[in-house]
């Protein structure tokens, strides 16, 4: 163990992750919030979801520093009476459980479906790459529009909200896979020209190991940088769908449908209900941007000669 963290302390990442000040604070950044919202039972002063602990005449306290702040409400509460800085931790950690999930899921599919159009092609190519542009024509937010309602419609909103984080990943999961298998695809057509392939084709390995064991390997660079970008877009797709009504159901409260609840508000007086939530949306995704652009340019050979 100490051997391989003596070699990653003396690593060319982590060298050039300490002299980038950007990535130091977006790193930084992206930690505190994933043990603050993974922390939440321990830390929020109240549960969001447990109904003894919200009082309807607690609604709309504005924020602790305003005249009329409540000292137990630092960031005041909504309509109904929810802490909004405990909502806000709860609510940050469904999102990012969404986002990691739903990437975990198009990463497998795409990237299998890469591999197989890359190294077989042929018809299975053509076959999967269409299909991919198929897809691809849709957006993901529309996708998850219509798949979302129609379950609503056939099953019932009740159901719905039961089954709510998984539907989210898998609509988002399977909206999102040929991102992957474009990116793989590509990879596969390159890699599987080279030498070593032919090798292990002539020592007689099977198309399966050849595949997962030799090739998929030296195609993890894109998939990583993808990877980084995917993350903040499933989070955005899940806070759309929640705003738009679609994604999480009011009493299980993530960003998108904290920043809906208090949107009708926002003029009345109201700001904070939106506002926070909305805040710390931005800054979630800018973070995981900023790291993936490092991650995309650490990768990059033409930008590192040194």
């Amino acid at each position: 163990m100490n051997r391989y963290w003596t070699l990653f302390a003396e690593s060319a990442l982590l060298y050039r992750f300490k002299r980038d000040k950007v990535a130091i604070a977006s790193f930084s950044v992206l930690l505190l919030l994933v043990v603050l919202s993974f922390s939440a039972p321990l830390i929020a002063p109240f549960d969001p979801y447990d109904p003894t602990q919200i009082d309807i005449m607690d609604a709309d306290v504005p924020p602790l520093w305003q005249t009329a702040g409540d000292v137990r409400f630092l960031l005041g509460t909504d309509a109904q009476g929810r802490d909004i800085w405990s909502s806000m931790l709860y609510g940050t950690r469904i999102s990012i459980t969404i986002g990691l999930f739903a990437v975990l899921l198009q990463s497998i599919l795409g990237i299998a479906l890469g591999l197989a159009a890359g190294y077989v092609g042929g018809r299975l190519d053509s076959f999967l790459m269409r299909l991919a542009d198929i897809q691809l024509s849709f957006s993901t937010l529309m996708v998850a529009i219509v798949v979302l309602a129609v379950f609503q419609a056939s099953f019932g909103t009740e159901l719905y909200n039961d089954l709510a984080v998984f539907m989210l990943i898998l609509v988002i999961g399977i909206a999102e896979w040929p991102q992957y298998a474009r990116t793989v695809r590509a990879s596969v057509l390159a890699e599987k020209q080279k030498e070593y392939v032919d090798a292990v084709r002539v020592i007689g390995l099977s198309r399966r190991r050849i595949m997962f064991r030799h090739i998929l390997p030296n195609t993890l660079s894109p998939i990583l940088v993808i990877s980084t970008v995917q993350v903040a877009n499933a989070i955005m797709s899940e806070a759309a769908l929640s705003f738009l009504g679609l994604g999480m159901p009011v009493n299980q409260p993530s960003l998108g449908s904290l920043i809906n609840s208090g949107f009708q508000y926002i003029l009345s007086g109201s700001w904070w209900i939106t506002t926070f939530p909305a805040l710390l949306l931005i800054l979630l995704v800018l973070v995981i941007n900023l790291l993936g652009d490092w991650l995309r340019d650490l990768l990059n050979p033409r930008l590192y000669k040194d």
